[in-house]
């Protein structure tokens, strides 16, 4: 070092801290780059045709962005909602098999008749708005799974366990999806109600599905019971009404026989009459000779004046006044 002059000595200690800034210059001027292009970039997003952007600053929002290629300031911040449907299932949990295995807490449930039943829903729903999906609730899809839950309870326990096995699982279907809704628009959480559907419905144990097969055969044996009485109904309607209808017709025949009878007797009673007008005396005498020879049959009648000895029968008078009648013929 003692070649060197002091002067140069100098020069070259004083060239070491220029090269040394530049470069620290040079690094955080490429850090600085960097970091506006990295928030550049950041500032441009896109948005699937499946979710909703929705823009916030200063934690208050600012729009809600749909499917496409935007733009916002580096201090606002972008948060994607999924706007397709999901499903969850209501009353049981799928095992790693595949296989469905019955929540003994929410699955089971009693019916108007008091009895217990394993019923399963599979419940479809989505976002129907996303700022009050994101900011009016913590955890919107557990308050959705406790209000579909509490209303299926209601909406089972107004059935028998025969109509939510069979008949009416279609209007159960509508019943808690209507509720729900109706719940849901209350709430304000930003979830909407697709669809529900009844998966499964069956008595909880082995003891009771006993029953319940005893119970169906009664009522398949009720069923045959019910189709033979209608069967003998049908086959003895016809007959005790074609038996009715001959009796009454029976019934009409003597009635206006015995009409007819009444009028005839009427009317032989008023020529009767009319002739007993012109001779009461005689028309007396003639009744009372015809009525004792029907009361008395075999009686022979003769005419007596009361003075005379000798009695006549009325027969020979009697054949004396139709041979001149059948002579006048």
């Amino acid at each position: 070092m003692g070649f060197f002059p002091k002067k140069v000595k100098a020069e070259v200690v004083g060239e070491q801290p220029s090269k040394a800034a530049k470069v620290i210059r040079a690094v955080t001027a490429v850090v600085i780059a960097l970091i506006v292009v990295g928030v550049l970039f950041s500032c441009f997003y896109t948005i699937d045709e499946q979710s909703n952007g929705v823009i916030t600053q200063f934690g208050e929002v600012i729009k809600v962005e749909t499917a496409g290629f935007h733009f916002k300031a580096p201090w606002q911040d972008l948060a994607e909602v999924d706007m397709t449907t999901h499903g969850t299932g209501l009353g049981y949990t799928v095992s790693e098999d595949g296989q469905n295995i019955t929540d003994e807490d929410n699955g089971i449930m009693i019916t108007s008749d008091f009895n217990l039943l394993n019923i399963d829903f599979y419940l479809e729903y989505r976002v129907s708005d996303p700022v009050a999906y994101l900011f009016n609730s913590l955890e919107p899809e557990s308050i959705l799974q406790n209000i579909a839950l509490a209303n299926i309870r209601t909406v089972v326990s107004n059935y028998t366990v025969d109509e939510a096995m069979t008949t009416k699982k279609g209007q159960i279907q509508a019943d808690v999806k209507e509720a729900i809704l109706k719940e849901l628009a209350e709430c304000n959480i930003g979830l909407t109600v697709v669809n529900i559907t009844v998966q499964d419905s069956a008595p909880p144990t082995e003891e009771i599905v006993a029953a319940f097969k005893a119970v169906e055969t009664a009522k398949q044996g009720a069923d045959t019971a019910r189709n033979n009485a209608y069967q003998y109904q049908n086959e003895k309607i016809p007959k005790a009404e074609a038996d009715a209808d001959a009796i009454i017709q029976q019934a009409n025949a003597t009635k206006e026989a015995r009409i007819a009878e009444a009028e005839g007797q009427v009317s032989r009673f008023n020529e009767m009459y009319n002739e007993y007008q012109k001779y009461p005396f005689i028309t007396k005498r003639r009744m009372f000779y015809e009525k004792m020879e029907s009361i008395l049959p075999k009686i022979k009648v003769v005419i007596s004046d009361g003075k005379t000895q000798t009695m006549y029968p009325i027969d020979s008078f009697s054949s004396m006044q139709v041979a001149p009648a059948e002579a006048a013929e």
